[in-house]
């Protein structure tokens, strides 16, 4: 299941964003996305498979419940913090590495790469919490195809901006992680048509506490794989010592994919939290196998021992 969409009242856009996203996106393809999510109980069809909708997690929630530690390990800490800090323009990103096209990219550059697309994932925090989301952007494998990684490329490792000046916890006496933020895929991980470079949500452009400019979105690991505000990719031969794994490597893996059936040490990850479920008593939800993109991307795994490689 790729897309879930319906109603949100939040679901306008901004001229600005619009503006800079024309080149690769019409206008009038924008306005689509709008009024499809502005259908109630509506469902959408993706690659000819008919989805059951799901309600969107409200702008508000999405904007202002949020883990982002460079901003504090509170979730508003980024909502307060990271707009009135960091800065996102200019802004670029260095790919290098085992590729054959290297290269420095601007928000500008990069948005002609690839036709943004709305896609609508839910996103399971590893602390028990969900949301669905809207995202706009494309699929990282536009940039791939680009920057034509060479065969000895096995892992795509993602590093994202520390700056002490715009990140109050980068410069911190007792930091949470060792900043910079790294994450990392397997090229084929990296390659899904799942795995998203996202500048937007709810047709807006990101805000700083989501990652703005430009995140990494890959819908069915827990939502700490999916780093933020990214200014280095980088495709190398060795699996890469992402930031949760080096802080904590006996409850955090490389892979994170969403498992019910493993559970965290702190955390069950059989049940989850839909953000925005109203009410003190409301029922969890089960939590689905790979976050319910199992059709999508179970045969990466296929013999492998999921308890495992974690």
């Amino acid at each position: 299941m790729v897309d879930q969409v319906t109603s949100e009242k939040h679901y306008r856009h901004r001229r600005k964003f619009i503006k800079a996203a024309s080149a690769v996106l019409s206008v009038s393809t924008i306005q689509q996305f709008a009024k499809a999510a502005e259908k109630k109980n509506g469902a959408s069809t993706v690659n000819g498979k008919r989805t059951n909708a799901e309600k969107l997690t409200s702008f508000q929630d999405i904007t202002t419940y949020n883990n982002y530690y460079e901003f504090g390990t509170s979730k508003s800490s980024p909502s307060r913090l990271a707009p009135k800090f960091l800065v996102t323009e200019p802004w670029s990103v260095t790919v290098e590495g085992l590729v054959r096209n290297p290269g420095v990219f601007s928000v500008d550059d990069l948005k002609k790469i690839g036709r943004l697309v709305e896609r609508v994932y839910r996103m399971r925090c590893v602390e028990g919490w969900s949301m669905v989301i809207p995202w706009l952007g494309f699929p990282l494998n536009a940039l791939m195809k680009k920057v034509e990684p060479t065969g000895s490329a096995k892992f795509v490792e993602f590093i994202t901006l520390a700056d002490s000046s715009m990140m109050p916890e980068v410069g911190a006496i007792n930091p949470v992680l060792d900043w910079p933020y790294r994450e990392g895929l397997r090229i084929d991980e990296a390659s899904n048509p799942l795995t998203l470079l996202a500048f937007g949500l709810y047709g807006k452009e990101l805000l700083p506490q989501n990652g703005a400019p430009f995140r990494l979105v890959v819908p069915w690991k827990y939502g700490f794989k999916s780093a933020k505000s990214l200014v280095k990719i980088r495709f190398i031969e060795n699996m890469p010592i992402t930031s949760w794994v080096k802080a904590n490597p006996k409850e955090y893996g490389f892979y994170s994919n969403v498992n019910p059936n493993v559970p965290h040490r702190r955390w069950s990850q059989a049940t989850e939290r839909r953000i925005g479920d109203v009410g003190l008593f409301s029922p969890k939800r089960k939590t689905l196998m790979f976050n319910g993109y199992e059709e999508e991307v179970a045969h990466m795994y296929t013999g492998m021992n999921l308890k495992h490689f974690f």
